[in-house]
């Protein structure tokens, strides 16, 4: 992002707006901000053009779809091996997201399987790349949620 841009409290509002229900129709998001629709639209497209909006998700319940089983897994790899474990855990499906992170291991990664079986045969395929410690997830007291916008001007970029 060359230049940036300034986001100000109506923008940080759309965001939380969106962030809460992505379908909301313009007209809608209008009137809470007290735009115009067009003027909103414009303030959308300037927002996905900058990279602040990435994309629009549906959020899903996983045991419904057949995954009972949600375990985080730490991952202990050298630096030579990333080139050939990205593209690995890219390809990766049951990977819901995958984190280069600190500490005694380098990855975190979150998955979410079927069964036990599944897991642990995933494991075994992790653990060519080096050594797992494994948590599985019992229950999820804060699911997932976004991150809380600013609503102070800011200057992205």
């Amino acid at each position: 992002m060359t230049g940036g841009f300034f986001m100000d409290k109506i923008d940080a509002r759309i965001i939380s707006l969106l962030q809460e229900d992505a379908r909301m129709p313009l007209k809608q998001l209008a009137e809470k901000v007290f735009l115009s629709a067009p003027a909103v639209s414009s303030r959308i497209d300037k927002l996905e053009k900058q990279g602040v909006i990435t994309g629009y998700n549906a959020v899903v319940n996983q045991q419904k779809l057949g995954y009972h089983i949600t375990a985080f897994i730490s991952l202990e790899i050298s630096a030579s091996q990333k080139k050939e474990f990205y593209p690995f855990i890219e390809k990766i499906p049951n990977v819901l997201e995958c984190c280069c992170v600190t500490g005694n291991y380098s990855m975190l990664i979150k998955v979410a399987f079927s069964d036990t079986q599944e897991l642990d045969s995933f494991i075994g395929q992790l653990q060519e790349f080096g050594n797992t410690s494994t948590q599985i997830v019992f229950s999820t007291p804060v699911p997932h949620r976004e991150v809380a916008v600013i609503s102070e001007p800011v200057h992205i970029g």
